[in-house]
């Protein structure tokens, strides 16, 4: 279980103008800023969760990830990971945990993609045969039969996101820290990728703790969300939760034979051509029921379809609701 209790971590940054004049007086007397990253955040994880952590850039998500990892120690607070504090149990904590970032990689650059495979098989001293299972497997599951042997620098990104995964999976971790894992992939990789980790979670009871930009990927993989804005933990809750309390608006769609629209409160005409209407409906003037009923009201409806926001479209509003 993880478990993160009043957690605050500040950082100290320099900063000074542009120019040599400003470079010189730097040298002697520097100008530094404060910035609170985290503030008192707290929350728990349980075995076997998929979490998506999410926040817009700046939101303390990074450091966050990397208290929970043991890079980072915490000004205050409190974090317990299996039993463990990370940043003074690293060596058993590391153990346990695998971790992927979309921008930093962990295969060695100029060897192919089975040497570090094999490195990471010494550093972490798995099995032989555990390691050999494991290998096997991932290199099925992720499609990395023709790739396997050609150097990391030669692979395409989305190539070496999948090594990336893999590598990570290569000792059993309890606990898998996403950031950005579908970077670069094209379509069907995204989904061999999701169904990947879904798969993961759901044999092996692994936790995976997901941070992205790409909301589609939170929607595939989690239920479970956690939004931090300023550094502080603003939303946790299920995912339809976050739906049903921020998306206000339906999207109507109508094809009809005959008919007139007339303005009505709570209900926005957005676009109308050749029996084709699309209307915008604010929920909390007028359900969804009653904008149907007015509207056939005025025309001879022969198909209709409800539509809501997209996730995405929820988290930008959520985002403005909350000044992010």
């Amino acid at each position: 279980m993880i478990e993160l209790v009043n957690i605050s971590k500040t950082f100290k940054v320099s900063r000074r103008n542009a120019g040599f004049g400003e470079a010189l007086v730097s040298l002697f007397r520097r100008n530094y800023t404060y910035i609170q990253a985290l503030r008192d955040i707290s929350f728990k994880i349980d075995d076997g969760e998929m979490v998506g952590y999410i926040g817009p850039n700046g939101a303390g998500k990074s450091t966050t990830i990397k208290i929970m990892s043991g890079i980072l120690y915490p000004d205050s607070g409190r974090c317990i990971i299996n039993g463990l504090v990370p940043y003074k149990n690293r060596r058993e904590h590391v153990r346990n945990i695998g971790v992927v970032f979309g921008q930093r990689s962990q295969l060695w650059w100029d060897v192919p993609v089975i040497d570090s495979f094999e490195l990471l098989r010494d550093i972490y001293e798995v099995d032989y045969r555990v390691y050999r299972n494991n290998l096997e497997e991932l290199v099925e599951l992720l499609d990395l039969k023709d790739i396997i042997k050609t150097p990391v620098r030669q692979l395409s990104l989305g190539q070496r996101m999948r090594c990336e995964i893999a590598a990570s999976f290569l000792h059993n971790p309890k606990i898998l820290f996403l950031d950005e894992p579908t970077i670069g992939l094209d379509a069907v990789s995204k989904i061999a990728v999701r169904e990947f980790i879904r798969k993961m979670n759901r044999e092996k009871r692994t936790t995976v703790i997901l941070t992205t930009h790409d909301m589609q990927d939170i929607e595939a993989l989690t239920e479970r969300i956690l939004l931090i804005g300023r550094g502080q933990i603003l939303f946790d809750g299920s995912l339809a939760e976050m739906k049903t309390r921020n998306s206000k608006k339906k999207k109507i769609t109508l094809q009809y034979e005959k008919g007139y629209f007339s303005p009505a409160y709570g209900i926005t005409l957005i676009n109308q051509v050749n029996g084709h209407a699309v209307f915008e409906v604010d929920t909390s003037v007028v359900s969804v029921r009653e904008a149907i009923e007015l509207l056939s009201k005025n025309a001879d409806i022969k198909d209709l379809s409800v539509t809501g926001d997209s996730i995405d479209e929820i988290v930008v509003s959520l985002y403005e609701e909350l000044k992010l």
